[in-house]
């Protein structure tokens, strides 16, 4: 999409545009059926990518920074190195492999980008799982009346879609900054829904908490059996 391109021009370079790997990995995911070893190549070096992520989450932005550079930057020169191969080289252009090739060496520079910032994830999942709420009501405000709604609207679902993200009960913290909004209050980053979470612990979903605490655990047990199964293979070779 050009219009990211506009936006980091626009911004005169404040904005830096970061891309996303889950996707250049979907598109390598969706050549595996005809194209397996190089496939199965480029998705062992996003594994061991992904493994780093793992191991540093819930860590500071200097500690990730510090990690990617000792560990993913090497793995990037190893996927940097593919890209320039002979096996990347072979790829029919309107195969699919060569479209996840083409995809990853378009993309390569904001592909880096997380390898300068301890800030910018590795992918955009969490907010594209996010956005699934407003196409889920698109219909419900296809015709939302005029421009100005239209930006209250989206305010509105930022700051639902945001406690949603902390797992809040929505109404509760909805009504809190509303009533207390209107009663003058004027530290907006006391009523952010992160710092609300934190005074208000009673207002949190439990079940929410579980669920997210759930698929994070399974998620890390899988990637560590993996990695476990791959470091006796390589002992035995």
């Amino acid at each position: 999409y050009g219009g990211y391109e506009s936006i980091a021009l626009a911004s005169d370079s404040r904005i830096v545009r970061a891309a996303c790997h889950a996707h250049a990995r979907r598109k390598v995911y969706d050549a595996r059926e005809y194209h397996p070893l190089e496939a199965s190549q480029l998705l062992a070096l996003y594994r061991r990518l992904y493994d780093v992520e793992d191991q540093v989450r819930g860590q500071s932005s200097d500690e990730v920074l510090a990690a990617r550079r000792q560990q993913s930057v090497p793995i990037m020169a190893e996927m940097r190195a593919w890209l320039d191969g002979d096996a990347a080289r072979r790829a029919l252009p309107k195969s699919r492999l060569g479209e996840a090739v083409r995809y990853l060496n378009n993309q390569w520079a904001a592909l880096s980008v997380f390898l300068r910032d301890g800030r910018v994830p590795l992918d955009n999942n969490e907010t594209e799982q996010l956005m699934k709420q407003v196409a889920t009501g698109r219909k419900n405000w296809l015709f939302i009346g005029s421009v100005e709604a239209g930006y209250r609207a989206a305010i509105l679902l930022t700051i639902v879609s945001t406690a949603h993200r902390y797992h809040l009960d929505i109404r509760l913290y909805l009504k809190d900054v509303l009533d207390r909004l209107l009663a003058g209050e004027r530290d907006l980053t006391a009523l952010q829904a992160d710092r609300w979470a934190a005074a208000h612990p009673d207002a949190l979903r439990p079940h929410r908490v579980e669920e997210a605490r759930y698929r994070a655990d399974a998620k890390a047990t899988r990637r560590t059996r993996r990695r476990q199964l791959e470091q006796k293979r390589s002992g035995k070779k």
